[in-house]
């Protein structure tokens, strides 16, 4: 079986993210295609986060209880039955990059879980692991670049 794999139509693996989505162009989510979930996937779960951020790692984006079959998250929009938790600003939504300094990369991953998680909105991204421990079947990473020089602040 082939591994689980995310990719975007938007941008390549550790290539510059475009600036539509970011802070400083339409702040929206790119398309992610999501290819060769495991057998018996019961949910996908994705966070996006900046490992480079000045005060330690920044949630930008988290998105649970994905159907399994979905193939894409379509740009600028968030599937429909999923839940959708607080990212680092405190906003269930979105958020683009925006670093203050230097290159940051912002890493997508995206979890296969045996379980659809019964977790609140209000959930923070270390609930979300608490919640998934254990039931994590596979998972992937796409990693986008954005420079302060890129037009983002």
């Amino acid at each position: 079986m082939e591994k689980m794999r995310l990719i975007s139509p938007a941008f390549q693996d550790n290539e510059k993210i475009p600036p539509r989505f970011t802070c400083d162009g339409e702040n929206i989510s790119p398309e992610l295609l999501i290819e060769h979930v495991p057998r018996g996937t019961k949910s996908l779960a994705l966070v996006m986060e900046d490992p480079d951020a000045p005060n330690g790692l920044w949630v930008h984006w988290i998105v649970w209880n994905i159907r399994p079959n979905i193939g894409k998250l379509v740009e600028h929009s968030e599937p429909r039955e999923s839940v959708i938790g607080k990212n680092s600003w405190g906003h269930n939504q979105y958020g683009g990059p925006c670093p203050p300094s230097g290159t940051h990369r912002y890493i997508f991953r995206l979890y296969a879980l045996d379980v659809v998680l019964d977790l609140a909105g209000t959930a923070s991204k270390g609930q979300l692991e608490v919640a998934m421990h254990q039931h994590i079947k596979a998972e992937a990473s796409l990693t986008g670049l954005c420079s302060e020089s890129d037009g983002a602040s």
